[in-house]
């Protein structure tokens, strides 16, 4: 039977991301980047790739990486979605990465984002669920024209991972598209339009295979994210509740509101166990499909859930824009439809265990 606890190493990576954030990515910092029009915190991101090597966890030692697994870089997310970390982890270093690691035969893109060098990502709106359609842009003549919506991380993207009519996915340099903003709910993953006019391309590989792997990762890894976002906004709504007072005692002493935590606590304890088995699936390659499945239809109801309590148990200085949870709140729901909602993957993990619907 597999273990799904967190082994020593995984809670020595923990401690050591968590320590890396709080130097980087404390909550004011992450405001002040949302409101200056440059969110990404590309310094955060250089310790993590550059100083601390977690760009290539996902990647093995002979193509550049540190041959890790899922379960490490599940445990990285959880650590960045507790911070709401304005870094392209996901984008760059988990769907990117294995998009290339299908398609990119010669390495010398993948070593590349392993290092932290580059920046990479897949220009497929983040909405797509793991083999849901996506839109391809026009190949013709070793040139690429056509505009993609909703691309993730794009701004701050060195290289974008393009599919094509031709059935092709292509390398990118980002100087040669046009990128647009998009307006965005969650301010700390901004998204854009990337128009290509003619720009030149080199093939990588069939754009299918790489696509339905890097979605499905992606999506089977966002739930630990959202299961690091869950935690902070429980762990912070029942630490404030103790502090908090009202007719001479601590808010958190009331029975209905001890119930609503002991509700929500559930919920996310159920969420980890979800997420740990969809990180342990895809390092294993066993039942993937139904564990990334179970993980985000359950994921998205409980992240939001937990950022909506927080907002609600915080009352009025929840509402604030100085208090962080509105970022938590934010990236939640943003979450809820990245890389499918839970109704489609609810539909997908009954079609893929046979299950009719009513």
């Amino acid at each position: 039977m597999t273990d799904l606890l967190y082994s020593e190493e995984e809670e020595a990576l923990r401690a050591a991301v968590r320590d890396l954030l709080s130097d980087h990515c404390d909550a004011p910092g992450v405001i002040a980047r949302t409101e200056s029009g440059t969110p990404h915190d590309l310094a955060a991101w250089k310790a993590l790739a550059d100083g601390m090597g977690l760009a290539g966890l996902l990647v093995p030692e002979d193509r550049g990486g540190q041959g890790a697994t899922h379960r490490e870089a599940a445990v990285v997310l959880e650590e960045l979605g507790r911070a709401v970390a304005p870094v392209p982890y996901l984008t760059s270093a988990v769907v990117a990465t294995e998009a290339l690691l299908v398609c990119d035969a010669e390495g010398g893109l993948l070593a590349e984002l392993a290092s932290g060098r580059r920046i990479g990502a897949l220009a497929v709106a983040l909405n797509v669920a793991p083999g849901g359609a996506y839109k391809v842009v026009r190949h013709e003549d070793g040139a690429l024209h056509g505009e993609l919506t909703a691309i993730a991380d794009a701004a701050v993207a060195d290289v974008l991972l393009v599919p094509a009519d031709d059935g092709g996915l292509y390398a990118v340099d980002a100087d040669a598209v046009s990128l647009t903003p998009q307006a965005s709910l969650d301010l700390t993953r901004p998204v854009a339009t990337v128009t290509l006019d003619g720009a030149p391309g080199r093939l990588l590989g069939d754009a299918e295979p790489a696509v339905r792997r890097a979605l499905r990762t992606g999506a089977g890894l966002l739930a630990s994210e959202q299961l690091g976002l869950a935690e902070w906004t429980l762990t912070e709504t029942v630490r404030y509740l103790k502090e908090r007072k009202q007719f001479n005692r601590p808010v958190g002493g009331f029975q209905a509101l001890k119930h609503r935590l002991a509700q929500l606590w559930l919920e996310v304890v159920n969420l980890r166990a979800a997420a740990r088995n969809a990180a342990d699936a895809l390092s294993s390659g066993e039942d993937v499909d139904v564990a990334v499945a179970v993980a985000q239809a359950y994921a998205a109801p409980v992240a939001v859930h937990a950022a909506e309590e927080a907002l609600q148990l915080h009352a009025g200085i929840g509402m604030t824009w100085e208090h962080p949870v509105h970022l938590y709140l934010k990236r939640a729901k943003a979450d809820s439809i990245a890389y499918g909602t839970a109704g489609a993957h609810r539909e997908a993990l009954a079609e893929t265990i046979d299950l009719p619907a009513p």
